[in-house]
């Protein structure tokens, strides 16, 4: 895929208004559920230009293969970076050399389930973006279901904007370098979300919704973004549409559940011309959520009744 043109003179200045070695990528399948089923397809609009990445979370190793300028295939190792970290996901990054574009990575994996989020910053008004996800082991639907059948799952969100950002992680240039040529480091969205599951018969639908949502390298509060309800497949995949507060449909999501009883899950969403004070924007995002009431639940799943 193409990489993506940038509008940097409008994106980037505020406008008046307001534990295996896992590789998984968009290899296709549809099983059902069981042991080993699977990985649905990452859509191609939220894979972007990423096709796979191998992870090893256990020795923090991390393989990026994609497709970038003219749709030239490369592979990239990229180095931890524990400085660049966000909330519930490790950050991971590659840049060549001073002239060459500078990657941000950021990658989690709970009870056998995987998403990453990863970008370039701006060079020559260009930049590659895109996400995986995947599972790395059995997918099994809850069998004993409270709520009527619903299940939540929340935590932290992370991605990424065709802009640049903060640059503490640029590889140094000599002084005096023209900046037209130099590399940018991409700018970052964090954010908190929660996704509502039904299993079975009756409710086989996922929604959701990301808020607390940042531009953080600008200190920028953005919209939510909602998750419009979507069928769950036989192999616990699924894909839907994200929209606006003002109902207008402005990307796509898709995701898969993980582990017995589909302890957690992970996808990853797409959009674009959806913050009201930028122009041009495109927006790659994951996340990685356990279940309220399993071991990996985030503190919003403490409610009077869970």
């Amino acid at each position: 895929m193409r990489p993506y043109f940038v509008a940097l003179a409008t994106f980037v200045v505020l406008s008046a208004c307001g534990g295996s070695d896992a590789v998984f990528g968009t290899n296709p399948g549809d099983g059902g559920g069981g042991e080993n089923p699977t990985n649905p397809i990452v859509p191609e609009p939220i894979a972007g230009s990423i096709t796979s990445i191998a992870y090893d979370p256990d020795a923090q190793t991390l393989v990026v293969r994609g497709t970038g300028l003219d749709d030239v295939e490369f592979t990239d190792v990229y180095a931890r970076k524990p400085s660049l970290d966000r909330p519930g996901y490790d950050a991971y990054a590659a840049q060549d050399g001073s002239l060459t574009r500078h990657f941000t990575a950021f990658v989690r994996e709970i009870d056998g389930v995987y998403g990453a989020v990863i970008g370039s910053g701006v060079q020559f008004n260009t930049v590659i973006q895109g996400t995986q996800f995947g599972r790395d082991g059995i997918y099994v639907a809850p069998t004993t279901l409270p709520n009527g059948g619903v299940v939540t799952y929340a935590g932290n969100y992370i991605g990424v904007v065709n802009g640049n950002g903060s640059a503490e992680d640029l590889l140094p240039v000599t002084p005096g370098t023209d900046p037209s040529v130099l590399p940018g480091q991409v700018a970052e969205v964090t954010g908190d979300i929660l996704i509502n599951a039904g299993f079975g018969d009756t409710q086989n639908q996922v929604d959701g919704i990301i808020y607390n949502r940042r531009i953080i390298d600008f200190d920028q509060e953005i919209q939510d973004l909602s998750l419009r309800p979507t069928e769950i497949t036989a192999n616990g995949g699924f894909e839907g549409t994200v929209m606006t507060p003002d109902l207008r449909d402005v990307g796509e999501y898709a995701g898969l559940f993980s582990s017995q009883g589909a302890t957690a899950v992970a996808g990853a969403i797409h959009a674009e011309d959806h913050i009201d004070a930028y122009d041009n924007e495109i927006e790659y995002g994951t996340f990685v959520l356990g279940v309220c009431g399993g071991a990996n639940a985030d503190p919003i799943c403490t409610q009077p009744r869970p």
